[in-house]
């Protein structure tokens, strides 16, 4: 089987295919050049690529990796190529995602479908390297067609123009560019272990909350027993027994009647974003009327989300809730907030998706007697008070570490596409 030639001769830079001065996106650094993708920077080795279809693919596993439009997609065994190239996608590619890669390195024997086209650039590995942060920082527009999956033909692929500094300038870039990528990967991994383990610790500190942990010192200041601690079951904490909602048919337009949707409670948190319109009348009186302070309880959803559960924070009779959700409303001598907190302990959600009848494909839901009759144990008022105090301040700083680490993430991918922007014109110091 034929196999690309390995390291390529170096075209004479008198020699390249430059991009015109009209055509050029902006001005270079002095001894930069703008020049064409292939011809002037690389050599495209798209016929040695072949596509295998699944079906074959299974009876040719082995070990060697099988590339398509995005990264590896199988094994086979054989190889087409056998040393350092960069990938761009054909099509399947998301071309016109900013913060999505569209290129990548593979070295070593590898296979590759047409689905991807195989580049090499004129200056080894550095060329490469250099070559394949310049595709993930381009802009597709105008350079892929189709309507519902991009292409980028051939053709395309060689007008694409390309900044062409000197091999040392080359170098030093793609030095750079990997040092800051490394730091930010670094970041993005610390970021995702906060995020990874914040459920955990969340659990970890509600545990504590509800088996006296977080109180003991301050049961034993004041001469507290923790067997004032009463078992009992939900019911007989509630104002009434727990109230499901009503789905009526949303309108396009809108109407004084905000119905909230499921997925208004489904972070354990009330999101007004998460409503449609309805055209009925609610009675005022109407137990469907929300209160600020009600728990609403999730009684349907996948079993991983049945029994999730959040306070409602909104203004009194501005939304109605659906026939997915239950209503609690908490009596006097019993603060909402404990109870709440209590609804969202490992015990009682593994209580709820253990009583939940049906199945993942009908959605398994729990039923009023269910969410009654769930069994908790309740102190004195006073400590439940101190609980809900310590809760609010744990549970706080918790969401704020979550959230930093949230935006961590969302600014990575940004940070890594303006280091590139300033790399491609010579201003990355």
């Amino acid at each position: 089987m034929a196999r690309p030639r390995k390291n390529a001769p170096k075209p004479n830079t008198q020699e390249l295919s430059l991009v015109p001065v009209e055509e050029q996106p902006y001005p270079l650094p002095e001894g930069w050049k703008w020049v064409r993708l292939i011809s002037g920077f690389a050599e495209c080795l798209d016929k040695f690529r072949k596509p295998i279809n699944s079906t074959e693919r299974a009876n040719r596993e082995g070990p060697i990796p099988y590339y398509g439009a995005t990264g590896q997609v199988g094994w086979i065994d054989d190889y087409l190529t056998d040393e350092h190239l960069v990938l761009v996608g054909e099509d399947g590619a998301p071309f016109l995602d900013v913060i999505k890669n569209k290129a990548y390195i593979i070295e070593g024997k590898a296979w590759v479908n047409n689905h991807a086209h195989i580049l090499r650039s004129f200056w080894d590995k550095t060329g490469n390297v250099y070559l394949m942060h310049y595709l993930n920082s381009f802009n597709y527009t105008g350079y892929v067609n189709g309507t519902t999956r991009l292409k980028l033909t051939q053709a395309s692929l060689n007008t694409i123009p390309i900044p062409l500094p000197p091999l040392d300038e080359q170098e030093r870039i793609v030095t750079r560019i990997e040092s800051l990528f490394a730091k930010l990967d670094e970041a993005k991994e610390k970021a995702e272990t906060v995020l990874d383990s914040y459920e955990t610790r969340k659990a970890a500190i509600l545990h504590k909350a509800f088996t006296g942990e977080l109180t003991a010192k301050w049961r034993g200041e004041r001469g507290i027993e923790k067997e004032s601690w009463k078992s009992c079951i939900l019911l007989s904490v509630l104002k009434e027994k727990p109230r499901n909602g009503y789905s009526p048919k949303p309108v396009e337009y809108e109407t004084n009647v905000k119905s909230m949707t499921l997925s208004a409670t489904t972070s354990g948190f009330f999101r007004p974003e998460f409503f449609k319109y309805i055209d009925e009348e609610i009675p005022e009186d109407s137990h469907l009327w929300l209160k600020y302070g009600d728990i609403l309880i999730q009684r349907a959803n996948s079993l991983e989300k049945v029994g999730t559960s959040a306070i409602y924070t909104g203004g009194n009779h501005e939304f109605i809730y659906p026939d997915l959700i239950m209503k609690l409303q908490v009596k006097e001598g019993y603060d909402t907030s404990f109870i709440a907190n209590l609804l969202k302990t490992q015990e009682v959600l593994s209580y709820f998706r253990a009583n939940a009848t049906g199945t993942a494909g009908n959605m398994p839901k729990i039923n009023q007697q269910t969410v009654s009759n769930t069994p908790i144990t309740v102190p004195t008022l006073p400590e439940q008070q101190e609980i809900t105090r310590i809760l609010d301040s744990l549970l706080e700083k918790e969401q704020q570490s979550k959230e930093v680490a949230e935006t961590v993430l969302e600014q990575i991918d940004l940070m890594k596409k303006a280091i590139l922007a300033k790399a491609f014109r010579g201003e990355l110091g």
